[in-house]
């Protein structure tokens, strides 16, 4: 699946809604591909007091309840059809799920994808693994 396609699956999911007074959902849409070839997609619910989880997480969610975990590609999109590359957060929640996800390509902006690992050059876990030896 190119990343085209992928893109159209997580601007399929944006349905930007208020939900409460203190939360609204849907303003990001997400869609990962996995080593298997299926499509998983979530929406961020974002919150009066940070609780919210981003569209990456719903996704990532999604994926890991249908028994799945390794990521091929990935890409979010904002409510106004902008490409996002994954925060942080994201970056790292996404790097813990499988080893192999660091090789995941990540649409980071339209004409541009850089892997996962590229995002987060300076691993904590080598430091980690390097300190106890």
């Amino acid at each position: 699946m190119e990343f085209e396609e992928l893109y159209e699956q997580a601007r399929a999911v944006l349905a930007p809604k208020r939900l409460s007074p203190w939360a609204e959902s849907g303003g990001v849409g997400a869609a990962i591909l996995t080593k298997d070839g299926n499509v998983y997609r979530g929406v961020c619910i974002d919150t009066g007091c940070s609780m919210g989880f981003c569209a990456e997480h719903a996704a990532a969610a999604a994926m890991i309840t249908a028994g799945e975990h390794v990521i091929e590609k990935i890409v979010a999109v904002n409510w106004d059809g902008k490409v996002l590359p994954p925060c942080g957060r994201c970056r790292e929640f996404l790097s813990q799920l499988a080893e192999e996800n660091r090789n995941a390509q990540v649409l980071v902006k339209e004409g541009v994808v850089v892997t996962l690992e590229q995002l987060l050059p300076w691993d904590w876990r080598e430091a980690a693994n390097n300190n106890s030896q």
